[in-house]
């Protein structure tokens, strides 16, 4: 029998914490981390990691563990989170994955073995010193070479995602675009209900995600940036340093804006990423979708139990 799991989902400040909190109290569940920034230490405010009283409430996995110097992939989470399944599973509670970054739910239940690509920091780094030196195109050209499928899916201008296509067939000999075939094939290992939050007023989202930020700033989002910049977490890890909510702050740091249009920025940027978020989930996976216009957290519990109650519960 598969393990069953719960993921809840949808786009950025749409309340997946509170909902996956609510669930876990209700249904006896712990709570794993599915979000590329809140694994971070000392990210706390501008990746809207859980609070202490949140995380008093039931217990959290794979929350502010990982050294902000030092990027983190997800062929590095992959092996954390199927580890910290068993590891919950002989306690017989149920795991609730909660967060955005849907590539990561997409590859833990691919069922493909994607853990086995290994990360070569050394080669990241020649790679980022030659698309600086000679371009992104250039960059984009190396990979057309050797897997002209994945040139395709991907912009010359995510560097980030091209290195890794890049990295992938250094260090195991096979093209990305083989192995996401690869996925498509094998089996999901877990037993899944994906439940997402979405608006049927998107206006609704936008005021959520504007509130959200200036709620960041009142709680100190600037200092938090100003700390990790001199620490020079932003040089280290240029994962964490394209992270919405302290990129757009760089800007103002650095002189570049006034702050009042750094802000803006950060609140168009996350937008933004709302939308990137809700068409990644509604292109990828079986979400079921709950709209949270105008429900309280209870109310989206209620409706959400219900939907796993009657798939999962015996």
């Amino acid at each position: 029998m598969k393990t069953k799991v719960l993921a809840v989902v949808g786009p950025t400040a749409s309340g997946k914490s509170a909902l996956a909190i609510e669930l876990a109290k209700r249904l006896g569940g712990e709570i794993i981390c599915c979000d590329s920034m809140q694994i971070y230490k000392q990210m706390n405010i501008g990746t809207a990691k859980p609070d202490e009283s949140e995380l008093a409430q039931v217990k959290h996995h794979l929350f502010d563990f990982a050294d902000p110097f030092v990027s983190f992939s997800c062929a590095d989470y992959i092996p954390l989170a199927q580890a910290t399944v068993e590891d919950i599973s002989p306690h017989g509670k149920l795991h609730i994955f909660c967060g955005g970054t849907g590539l990561y739910l997409d590859r833990l239940f691919s069922g493909a073995d994607f853990a086995s690509t290994e990360i070569d920091e050394s080669f990241r780094r020649e790679m980022e010193a030659f698309a600086l030196e000679y371009g992104n195109d250039a960059l984009h050209q190396r990979l057309r070479e050797i897997d002209p499928k994945s040139a395709e899916e991907i912009h010359p201008n995510n560097v980030k995602r091209v290195i890794r296509a890049l990295e992938i067939y250094k260090t195991s000999g096979r093209t990305k675009s083989e192995l996401d075939a690869e996925s498509r094939e094998s089996e999901n290992p877990y037993d899944v209900i994906q439940i997402g939050i979405c608006f049927e007023d998107r206006e609704a989202l936008y005021k959520r995600i504007n509130y959200r930020v200036d709620k960041m700033l009142e709680m100190g989002l600037l200092t938090e940036t100003k700390a990790l910049l001199d620490a020079g977490v932003f040089d280290a890890n240029s994962t964490a340093a394209q992270a919405i909510g302290y990129k757009e702050l760089l800007s103002y740091f650095k002189g570049e804006k006034p702050l009042e249009d750094a802000v803006e920025d950060l609140k168009i940027a996350t937008r933004r990423y709302a939308k990137r978020q809700m068409t990644w989930f509604k292109s990828h996976g079986d979400v079921i979708w709950i709209f949270a216009d105008g429900k309280s957290v209870s109310e989206l519990a209620d409706e959400a139990e219900g939907i796993i109650k009657e798939r999962f519960i015996d």
